[in-house]
């Protein structure tokens, strides 16, 4: 087992005016002459995590986290009644990314992403090539069409009683159409007598998919009631619309990602994004190295070991580092 760096303290951090209203928060630990490295969140909607600093040695690294926006301690937040979510897209979120890097004087960075941070984490290198000196990806997503229509309604086989209910929750009329939509318009709804009982039922199923693989614990942040909200409103507003990318994008630009190294880590178990997604990335990258491991599901130990280790490798490559303070 690769040993956890400790999760050290924040050394600056502050909010970032990105337009449109949006205030984004970003953080700083890790050392301020290290190599630069940006960590993109899941969900959309979870949030950064402190935890996630552990896969970097504070001593090698400077570590920039930031909530994508409206989500954790950027505001608005999506769990306000009457959110607009019209200017929160991934066009946006690239452009988020970008002001960031620049806000902070650095130059270039390693950008590691989980799950939809791993999409996140490829549209923004297609988009700023020059600026990314290695992807490091965990839990492997495109967030294509078919992807959530495999997580929203095929695997419906594997959890039929769940999805039952899943499903049972939207009106009988939109059951056999976008199902991320029609849980979006309730979960849009300002009447709390419509969205709560959608939020809780959609969460009760992003507990169900992620549950296959050993050591499953539920979510607790889904135990509170604005997280909940605000999570399934993000998720569902991104999935309804296709993620805001044209479909097969992301595969199209990993064959142009040139001589940027490409590093997936993907678990055999992972029922929410079978490793066929990260199979096919592999094979679209020049650059790539994937790693299967063999008894993680949405990610697991021998996954974080990976990680940590390749962080180590790649510490001692490319150390651009800020360019003012």
């Amino acid at each position: 087992m690769a040993e956890r760096h400790p999760v050290t303290a924040v050394i600056d951090e502050g909010s970032m005016d990105s337009g449109d209203g949006h205030e984004v928060h970003w953080t700083l630990a890790g050392n301020t002459a290290g190599k630069p490295a940006v960590l993109l969140h899941g969900g959309p909607g979870s949030g950064s995590s402190p935890n996630h600093r552990k896969m970097f040695d504070p001593a090698k690294y400077l570590i920039v986290q930031f909530d994508q926006r409206n989500c954790g301690r950027s505001t608005p937040n999506a769990s306000h009644p009457d959110v607009d979510l019209s200017t929160n897209t991934t066009a946006h979120l690239i452009a988020d990314i970008e002001q960031l890097r620049t806000l902070l004087g650095i130059e270039r960075w390693l950008v590691w992403g989980g799950s939809w941070g791993t999409t996140l984490g490829l549209a923004y290198a297609a988009a700023h090539p020059t600026a990314v000196t290695e992807l490091l990806l965990s839990s492997v997503v495109m967030s294509t069409t078919a992807e959530v229509d495999w997580v929203t309604r095929a695997m419906g086989r594997i959890f039929p009683e769940q999805w039952s209910d899943f499903v049972d929750a939207i009106p009988a009329d939109t059951r056999h159409g976008n199902l991320a939509l029609a849980y979006n318009r309730l979960l849009m709804d300002p009447d709390p007598s419509v969205h709560g009982p959608a939020a809780q039922a959609w969460c009760d199923w992003e507990d169900v998919h992620v549950s296959i693989a050993g050591g499953f614990r539920p979510d607790p942040r889904f135990e509170d009631p604005g997280f909940r909200l605000a999570f399934a409103r993000l998720v569902t507003h991104y999935w309804a619309h296709g993620a805001f990318l044209a479909e097969d994008r992301l595969v199209e630009n990993a064959r142009r990602l040139g001589d940027i190294p490409v590093l997936l880590c993907h678990g055999r178990r992972d029922i929410s994004a079978p490793a066929d997604v990260a199979f096919e990335l592999h094979r679209a990258c020049a650059n790539s190295e994937l790693f299967i491991a063999e008894h993680d599901g949405h990610g697991g130990a021998s996954m974080t070991d990976w990680m940590i280790d390749t962080a180590n490798r790649l510490a001692v490559g490319d150390s651009s580092t800020r360019t003012a303070e």
